[in-house]
């Protein structure tokens, strides 16, 4: 299995600076599997009817056909059409706007996200699952993974993969665990917006983290299972979403 690290995100935000949607895609021989679809070609296309003004302003997003998902896959030299499963950290339009350019592809994510997405809460945007994928979802496991509750992902027994509840951000958010050969990693999702939060509790961006937070206790207390388990295994790679700091270097769009 081969791991490619793509940007599927241009936020330039005017209190923040820049920030990224850093997907992931899976490779193997049979299929593709994208975990987080970021900014889709319709967004790119009529960004005012899939998001509207208001949340294009205040988030400061930008936008390229050529940096969404599917344009990243074909870049690869690799067929969209492969894409068989989406893993979702959480429902937020900018890591769901390219599902409906991989309409066959299954969704994956946990129950608690989906539930929170249909019962109206005001964050979610409806357009970015109107192509009605397929969706599995995943519920509470007797499971671990190292410290944390893990929800093993059906895609097949020749990867090992992981749902990890991060609840806060949002009320079913999930991180993804991933074993590559010998090497963990675990991608955060939104959990954190920048990794300085993680040692600075005072840090700028942690009012806006607040303000999106649906649970900010619950948030809070992520973030501390987070902090401790980066000391206790710095063997393994964390990672979020939007900083552009844990994206790799050579791959970052100048």
């Amino acid at each position: 299995m081969k791991i490619h690290h793509l940007n599927c995100v241009e936020i330039h935000s005017p209190g923040y600076g820049r920030a990224i949607g850093h997907c992931l895609l899976l490779e193997t021989a049979k299929k593709l599997i994208l975990i987080d679809a970021g900014i889709g070609l319709m967004d790119t296309q009529n960004p005012l009817a899939r998001i509207g003004k208001q949340l294009i302003d205040i988030v400061g997003y930008k936008f390229n056909e050529q940096w969404t998902a599917i344009k990243r896959i074909e870049k690869l030299g690799l067929n969209p059409a492969n894409v068989t499963d989406c893993i979702i950290s959480h429902l937020d339009n900018d890591h769901i706007g390219g599902l409906a350019d991989f309409p066959n592809a299954k969704v994956h994510l946990g129950i608690e996200e989906y539930e929170n997405f249909n019962n109206g809460n005001p964050r979610y945007l409806s357009q970015p699952l109107e192509h009605n994928p397929m969706i599995k979802t995943y519920s509470k496991s007797s499971q671990t993974w190292f410290d944390f509750e893990a929800r093993k992902v059906d895609v097949g027994s020749e990867i090992e993969i992981y749902l990890i509840p991060l609840f806060g951000h949002t009320l079913g958010h999930c991180g993804v665990a991933l074993k590559h050969q010998s090497q963990w990693l675990f991608y955060i999702g939104d959990a954190y917006y920048l990794r300085g939060e993680l040692t600075d509790t005072n840090h700028p961006v942690n009012e806006l983290a607040t303000m999106r937070a649906d649970d900010n206790e619950l948030r809070i207390a992520t973030l501390n299972k987070i902090r401790h388990f980066i000391a206790k295994h710095p063997e393994v790679e964390v990672f979020g979403y939007h900083d552009i700091n844990e994206f790799p270097t050579s791959m970052i769009d100048k």
